[in-house]
């Protein structure tokens, strides 16, 4: 054990002990939901082709999400157990590299913590990238908005400018002037 004190110990092995408790309600609330089920089980409908493409689409994103946040839970509560056993072995509060101690204050931000700062795993994005991306041929150079405005396109919200000279759907019988020809005087 650490030069923390005994309070603090028991402090962050209650708050590890009340996280654990919290973490495996919570999972076990989001196993009823089982994502494990087809997507026709999920949604309660014999077939998709009746729907809207969206609506298939907000499913599907949901179940990413809620399988993304049930794996976000098990690895915070495989953390918090592996810290309430460095405890019972004498370990906690030393890092799991250097074997330097970790400061109360780094504890106490993250109690189930097994490294100092120096040495804590990095929490970037992986560099796995697609498997798509090693046969996308790359776009021509020079696409994008500037390419767009070179080649007369647009997107955005000057269109209209850019259109306005060839009228409206407004025909002249529905003009509030009679007899007037002019398309653009009606808009």
């Amino acid at each position: 054990m650490t030069s923390i004190t005994k309070q603090q110990y028991n402090e962050l092995r209650q708050r590890l002990l009340s996280d654990q408790e919290r973490l495996e309600q919570q999972l076990e609330s989001h196993e009823g939901t089982n994502t494990n089920n087809s997507l026709r089980d999920s949604t309660g409908e014999l077939s998709a082709a009746d729907n809207h493409p969206t609506d298939v689409g907000t499913e599907v994103f949901e179940r990413g999400r809620d399988l993304a946040i049930q794996e976000t839970l098990a690895d915070e509560l495989e953390q918090i157990r592996s810290a309430l056993q460095r405890m019972d072995q004498g370990q906690y509060g030393t890092c799991a590299e250097c074997g330097q101690e970790i400061p109360y204050e780094r504890l106490e931000a993250i109690p189930y913590t097994a490294y100092c700062v120096e040495h804590s795993p990095r929490q970037d994005l992986s560099d796995n990238r697609p498997v798509e991306e090693d046969v996308i041929t790359p776009p021509p150079s020079g696409a994008g908005v500037n390419r767009q405005r070179e080649d007369g396109r647009f997107d955005d919200a000057g269109a209209w400018e850019a259109v306005e000279d060839y009228g409206t759907s407004t025909s002249p019988g529905m003009s509030t002037q009679p007899g007037q020809d002019d398309y653009k005087n009606n808009v």
